[in-house]
């Protein structure tokens, strides 16, 4: 066994929780209003590792123990992307108002998307003769409707808000880490 310069055994840390963040069909008003956590995102990485955020730029995740999704889904990339996030994360979190409900991007859903497409990619003023609907093997197909993630997904927490304030992240991520059901007071809750 280690010891220090005094004889006595060097005490362990608990591990660090691993903790990803991904966004969707949405605006990153949520990831925007999780960074604006300020100075606490330091105290905040004392507890946890960040695996795939735009704090890290990793692209892919891997296994973490908490999960934090904005945006809904409107194309099957959408899909593709929330269904490995699930498979990775033990606690899976909707964050704000697109991936709990669809949000503002789900305002299509009472449109004809045919027409809306048509609309816009072929008869709109300005468009040059013979413009097309994008029709490319590298897009994703767009879904008929924009979803929120709780039907495609089981989703184990929602933090609700559009977006959900910096203090409402903060209040959140404390109460989960320490094993607590995140309580949120009518003080934390937003839609801006």
């Amino acid at each position: 066994m280690m010891t220090n310069n005094n004889g006595v055994a060097p005490r362990h840390s608990p591990r660090k929780l691993k903790l990803a963040t991904v966004s969707l069909a949405g605006c990153f008003g949520c990831h925007m209003s999780f960074l604006d956590i300020d100075e606490r995102l330091l105290q905040l990485l004392e507890l946890v590792e960040f695996d795939r955020s735009p704090l890290t730029d990793i692209k892919t995740v891997g296994r973490c123990d908490i999960g934090l999704i904005e945006g809904g889904l409107c194309n099957t990339e959408n899909v593709q992307v929330l269904r490995e996030f699930r498979a990775h994360c033990k606690t899976l979190v909707a964050v704000g108002a697109c991936a709990i409900t669809g949000g503002l991007p789900a305002q299509r859903n009472n449109l004809d998307l045919g027409l809306v497409l048509a609309s816009v990619y072929g008869s709109r003023p300005g468009m040059s003769a013979g413009s097309a609907i994008p029709n490319d093997p590298e897009l994703p197909l767009i879904l008929n409707k924009v979803h929120p993630i709780h039907e495609v997904v089981h989703v184990d927490y929602f933090l609700p808000g559009c977006p959900p304030s910096a203090d409402a992240f903060w209040h959140f991520l404390n109460d989960l880490m320490a094993g607590r059901t995140p309580q949120l007071g009518h003080g934390l809750m937003r839609y801006d």
